[in-house]
């Protein structure tokens, strides 16, 4: 499979942040689901100086780009505006 290092921002907005937390719950479950899957590898949130959320890191697999984009256009924090911008990387993970 080809991985991947996904960075998502989250918007900045004044209700940016209630937006994430009335989404997380789908998103962990869809998280879950690509985990058990063997897609998602590793992920956790990204927290600004005062420790609050504000993006995600993750390192995905899909066989294929088109697989990785769906699940992206397709992920709660996608649909329910959470996520402003994602950046997508090919990564490699070390075998170590």
């Amino acid at each position: 499979m080809k991985q991947y290092l996904v960075t998502a921002y989250d918007y900045t907005d004044a209700e940016a942040f209630d937006r994430r937390m009335a989404a997380r719950p789908h998103h962990l479950d869809g998280a879950k689901a690509l985990k058990a899957s063997g897609n998602l590898v590793i992920a956790g949130a990204m927290l600004n100086e005062e420790g609050k959320m504000v993006g995600s890191t993750m390192i995905m697999q899909f066989e294929t780009y088109d697989e990785l984009e769906a699940w992206k256009q397709n992920d709660p924090y996608i649909t329910q505006r959470v996520w402003e911008s994602v950046d997508v990387k090919p990564f490699k993970v070390a075998d170590i």
